[in-house]
């Protein structure tokens, strides 16, 4: 007994082949389901006839799959989607915790804004404008959260970020210190971890929020004279050997190699750390400038090394430096006399005027 039924009926004024299987009907104007091109106009009792044939052979008419319209998706849902792609891409713990601090920011922008479940489809570039120019975000900070958003929704709107302007930020002048030796000596009791990070800040150039706070004692030599450090670990890119000055050397104790030397652990403190201990120290004594910063110890000793040597190649490479025209913004506003006494005109005795060879 077969499972199906099929005729022929008419359906405005138009012939039709109708099919009946497991309570469901089906109805065809042609053969396009079997594969064959005929209409039931030209020959309706053809058409029935090779759909039973088909029928006979094992061919079932199929449901037609209702289209469900998906939901659009939302902006937030994009984002969490966007950290849950970067977790799994295996990004850096900083910038998981970057963008998922963005994910809260932006629900709470739109909350601000009365934009509660804004979707993708409607996001425009004055969205994100909006979300990043804010009164109490730098021109800084704006770009660094503009560069950890766009990654988020690059794969839903790939260029929506980037193509939104913001204002250049100002460069931060970090003064030097004209009393290197007075802060230092104030810092030391106030603060051994801070002196040290101070000490080689100046000492070795280094960069204290992330080359100096990430140290461990394997980017040391076996004598301590040197640090190795990777080009990943550094701002420029490049693998750098930087000389240890004996006056850091006297205060660094050797512990396990991969262990933090500010730690003791193989994590090293947190990325804020010697931020904080600097605030408390300036809060605490009266000796800072305005403008004057961690960096200013980095920035004094470019300015120390280039009065010893006179090379700005020698300085390039003690900074840690791409270019040479970065190092020489180190040396803004520094009165160095180019000329010697020798270089000059000189008067003979006689009272002519004779240039010097």
């Amino acid at each position: 007994m077969n499972d199906y039924f099929i005729e022929t009926r008419t359906s405005k004024s138009s012939p039709i082949i109708v099919i009946y299987l497991k309570g469901k009907r089906h109805r065809y104007w042609n053969g396009k389901a079997i594969g064959i091109n005929l209409k039931s106009n030209d020959n309706p009792t053809l058409l029935k006839a090779a759909f039973e044939l088909k029928l006979r052979e094992g061919w079932r008419p199929k449901s037609k799959k209702k289209e469900v319209k998906e939901a659009p998706v939302t902006v937030i849902k994009a984002l969490q989607q966007g950290v849950e792609v970067k977790i799994a891409q295996g990004c850096s713990d900083r910038f998981i915790k970057d963008a998922k601090r963005i994910v809260i920011l932006w629900k709470r922008y739109e909350s601000e804004q009365h934009l509660k479940n804004l979707t993708l489809d409607k996001l425009q570039p004055l969205h994100i404008k909006n979300f990043l120019v804010r009164p109490n975000w730098s021109a800084k900070t704006q770009r660094t959260v503009k560069s950890t958003l766009s990654p988020l929704l690059a794969e839903f709107k790939p260029n929506l970020v980037q193509s939104v302007k913001l204002k250049k930020p100002t460069s931060t002048l970090h003064k030097p210190f004209d009393n290197i030796n007075e802060i230092l000596d104030a810092i030391k009791p106030h603060n051994k971890q801070l002196y040290l990070c101070c000490l080689m800040t100046y000492g070795c150039l280094l960069r204290p929020h992330r080359e100096i706070r990430e140290l461990t004692w394997s980017d040391f030599s076996d004598d301590l004279t040197y640090i190795h450090l990777s080009g990943n670990r550094n701002k420029s890119g490049r693998n750098r050997i930087v000389p240890v000055p004996t006056y850091v050397r006297d205060l660094l104790v050797k512990g396990e190699p991969h262990h933090n030397i500010f730690s003791g652990k193989p994590q090293p403190l947190n990325k804020d750390y010697f931020k904080t201990l600097w605030s408390r120290f300036k809060r605490q004594y009266n000796v800072v400038e305005q403008g004057q910063t961690l960096y200013s110890f980095r920035h004094s000793g470019a300015i120390e090394i280039f009065k010893r040597t006179g090379s700005i190649t020698k300085l390039q490479k003690a900074m840690g430096h791409s270019s040479i025209n970065v190092s020489l913004t180190y040396l803004r506003g520094l009165e160095i006399a180019e000329l010697k006494e020798e270089d000059m005109p000189m008067v003979l005795k006689t009272g002519l005027l004779k240039a010097a060879p």
